[in-house]
C-alpha cells in the first residue's frame, strides 16, 4: 500500500506501508540520496516472515517522490519525521531503523522521543563524525569484480554501482538496480544541496539520557563512505547494543552480507520481544 501523508503546507512525504494494521509500527528511514526502495529490499525479506509489524517507509524530503518543499537543513528533515510520526503513528510505541544518514536521523528522533522509541536499529549508520571528509574511513577496497559484466554497463550506471559495491558481481548489481538506482534517479539534486548546506544538526544526537533499549549497530568492514570506527565512540550511550562489524561489506552491507544481516535484525527484533513480553 503506498499513500502520501501531508507534512507541511510546503511539502508532503510519500510513504509506502506493509504489514498489519494493528501492528507494532516499524519506521524505516533511508540514507541520502536513494529512497525507501533502500529499505524495503532488506526488510521486507524479513518481515514477511514475521507477522505483527506495521513497516512505514518514508521517501524524506527531496529523495523518491517526497518533494523537498521548504526544508532546508537536517533539522528540518527530523521535524517533519516527527511530523510524520504524530500522524501515522500518534503517541504509541514503535521500532525505529534507519540506513546511513537515515541512521543519523534516526538517532537524534530517539533523542527526542526516548519514552516511545522501543528498539533502534542502525544500518550503516553516519556515526559521531558527520562531515564525510573528517570521518574515520578504510581505504577503498574491491573485494570481488567481474569485470565482463562492467564492460556492458554504461558510464553513468556503472560509476554508480562501483561508487558503493565491494563485491561487484550480478548478483549485487540486480540488487542496487532494484533497491538503489530508482531512488537515485527521482534524486530532487538542488533541493538536496540545500539541506546539505546544514546538512549537521548543532549537537550530537547521544547530548542526553543514554538510550537503554534493544539496539543494533550493523557496520561494513570495507565500508569507505562512513567507515566504523568513529561509530564505536558512541556504544556506551547505548547500553543494550549488539555492535557488528561485518567482512566481505561496504555501505551496501545489507545487500552483500544478507544472509548475516537478516539473523542480526531477527536477533534485534526477538530482543525487542522479550522486554515487551
Amino acid at each position: 500500500m503506498t499513500t502520501a501523508t501531508p507534512v507541511s503546507p510546503a511539502s508532503a512525504l510519500h510513504v509506502t506501508e506493509y504489514g498489519d494494521a494493528g501492528g507494532l509500527p516499524v519506521l524505516a528511514i533511508h540514507g541520502w540520496t536513494p529512497d525507501h526502495r533502500l529499505m524495503t529490499g532488506c526488510l521486507e525479506p524479513v518481515f514477511k516472515r514475521r507477522a505483527g509489524y506495521r513497516r512505514i517507509y518514508p521517501d524524506l524530503p527531496g529523495m523518491g517522490r517526497s518533494p523537498v518543499g521548504s526544508v532546508a537543513s537536517t533539522a528540518e528533515v527530523v521535524d517533519v519525521l516527527e511530523v510524520l510520526i504524530d500522524e501515522r503513528i500518534g503517541d504509541a510505541s514503535f521500532l525505529l531503523m534507519g540506513e546511513s544518514y537515515g541512521g543519523y536521523l534516526s538517532r537524534e528522533l530517539v533523542r527526542r522521543r526516548p519514552d516511545q522509541v522501543l528498539g533502534l536499529a542502525l544500518i550503516c549508520p553516519i556515526g559521531r563524525v558527520v562531515r564525510r571528509d573528517e570521518r574515520t574511513r578504510p581505504p577503498r577496497t574491491v573485494l570481488e569484480v567481474d569485470e565482463v559484466l562492467l564492460a556492458q554497463l554504461d558510464q553513468v550506471e556503472r560509476q554508480e554501482f562501483t561508487d558503493v559495491a565491494v563485491v561487484q558481481d550480478q548478483e549485487q548489481l540486480d540488487r542496487f538496480r532494484s533497491d538503489v538506482a530508482p531512488g537515485l534517479a527521482l534524486a530532487d539534486a538542488d533541493g538536496m544541496a540545500r539541506i546539505a548546506q546544514r546538512w549537521e544538526l548543532d549537537h550530537l544526537p547521544e547530548d542526553g539520557p543514554r538510550f537503554d533499549r534493544p539496539t543494533l549497530w550493523v557496520l561494513g568492514r570495507q565500508d569507505d563512505h562512513v567507515g566504523y570506527r568513529d561509530q564505536w565512540d558512541l556504544l556506551e550511550h547505548y547500553p543494550r547494543a549488539s555492535f557488528a562489524v561485518l567482512d566481505r561489506a561496504g555501505h551496501n552491507l545489507q545487500q552483500e552480507q544478507p544472509i548475516l544481516f537478516e539473523a542480526l535484525v531477527d536477533e534485534w527484533l526477538d530482543r525487542v520481544a522479550a522486554e515487551s513480553a
